[in-house]
């Protein structure tokens, strides 16, 4: 669950020195945990000299890649270290709440919090800081979170722009050189042959469902077949348990309809009217805001810790299903990298995590410099910079794609 009702948010900074994150470098820690925890044993950096000839030149730079594993802040510590720096994220706080282990492992990466259900001016203000001073480069994911949709480009916030926009200009008025976004494309493939890992993963889901598993792999259309098949079991079982019964007909507007109806639950309970221009995204987060709002001003005595986890999962559950694309597995554009991730947000929705066992190599592609102004974006039009940083990731990401195995 992404809304932590634990304790109040409370802002948690980037570990400033040097001595952690380059003995992380030294001792290749994360190689070890990239293999041990993501299953991800190689990778390629591309085009990594865009990268160098800003840190060369004293830019305050800014790193925006696509968000498609969990994996993806950690694989970024390969592009670092190939051109000899360290770097600096923004995480949500609720990555902060697992264990301590974890938070002090983040913290020495050089994370560092941001509240998503509030105006976290701390983190704003911490992440300008960093682009102004040119300290090291600063991570932001435009996308906002994870997907486990490789191939598709999800919106990208307005957030990442404005941040650089906000240093530029203090950047402009000190005469102290630009701010730079740099978009970066993510793309990981199979190091092996992913049809036997897809029929023992799916094997395994079968038999959660008390279904007799098919015998043997089969074909790749039997391998879809199936893979739909446990989709609308999953489907299914979520409309029982949040609307009392399952329906029936094509999977796409079945999921539109349990989303909104999962949204208009929680927007009643916090009596939250969504506006005609919103999309689910930003509805989600206005409901994870209300809930951690009011649970937080109540008394302890009258406020149910399980009724508001209720309300934030359902939120939670909202967005997850979003994350399965109508298009990923259309006949004739199936690759082995897309049975693999649906197969995974199907176990994280059962099984709660995500079964890294088939392995992987990441590609890493450094996009051009994008040079960020220091004056405010056309006033009710797009704006350039953020049209710049997604057409520049789109192209990337689509080409990327097409690294993978076809397998229909």
């Amino acid at each position: 669950m992404t809304v932590v009702l634990d304790r109040p948010y409370e802002f948690v900074p980037p570990y400033r020195g040097n001595l952690w994150p380059t003995a992380i470098q030294t001792f290749r820690l994360i190689d070890w945990h990239l293999r041990k925890k993501e299953a991800v044993l190689d990778f390629e950096c591309r085009h990594a000299e865009r990268f160098a000839e800003s840190l060369q030149a004293g830019h305050g730079i800014l790193l925006a890649p696509n968000h498609c594993r969990y994996a993806d802040p950690i694989v970024l510590g390969w592009l670092a270290r190939e051109v000899h720096t360290h770097l600096y994220a923004m995480a949500s706080w609720h990555l902060f709440n697992t264990n301590r282990f974890e938070q002090f492992a983040l913290r020495r990466m050089g994370a560092f919090s941001v509240f998503r259900e509030g105006n976290d001016r701390k983190a704003l203000e911490t992440a300008i800081d960093i682009l102004v001073s040119g300290e090291r480069p600063l991570v932001l994911f435009p996308e906002g979170t994870t997907n486990r949709t490789n191939d598709v480009l999800k919106p990208l916030l307005d957030g990442v722009s404005f941040i650089a926009r906000a240093a530029a200009k203090k950047r402009a008025k000190r005469e102290d050189g630009q701010v730079v976004i740099h978009p970066v494309g993510l793309k990981y493939l199979c190091l092996e042959d992913a049809h036997a890992w897809a029929h023992e993963q799916l094997a395994e889901l079968e038999r959660t469902l008390s279904w007799l598993p098919a015998p043997g792999p089969g074909a790749i259309g039997n391998l879809v077949e199936r893979l739909f098949r446990v989709s609308q079991a999953y489907l299914a079982l979520k409309e029982i348990e949040f609307t009392g019964h399952a329906s029936t007909g094509e999977l796409s507007p079945r999921r539109d309809r349990l989303i909104e109806q999962l949204l208009q639950q929680s927007e009643e309970r916090y009596s939250l009217v969504a506006k005609p221009t919103e999309d689910v995204r930003e509805r989600v987060r206005k409901i994870r805001a209300a809930v951690s709002n009011t649970f937080f001003a109540a008394e302890n005595t009258v406020r149910d810790p399980a009724t508001f986890r209720r309300d934030a999962e359902r939120a939670d559950l909202a967005q997850f299903l979003l994350s399965f694309p109508d298009e990923y597995l259309t006949p004739g554009k199936i690759t082995d990298t897309r049975i693999v991730e649906t197969i995974q947000r199907i176990q994280e929705a059962i099984f709660g995590k995500a079964k890294e066992s088939l392995p992987m190599k990441v590609v890493i592609e450094v996009g051009e410099a994008i040079p960020v102004p220091a004056g405010r974006p056309p006033r009710g039009e797009a704006d350039p910079v953020l049209c710049q940083l997604r057409d520049q990731l789109h192209t990337m990401v689509t080409s990327l794609s097409q690294e993978a195995t076809l397998l229909a």
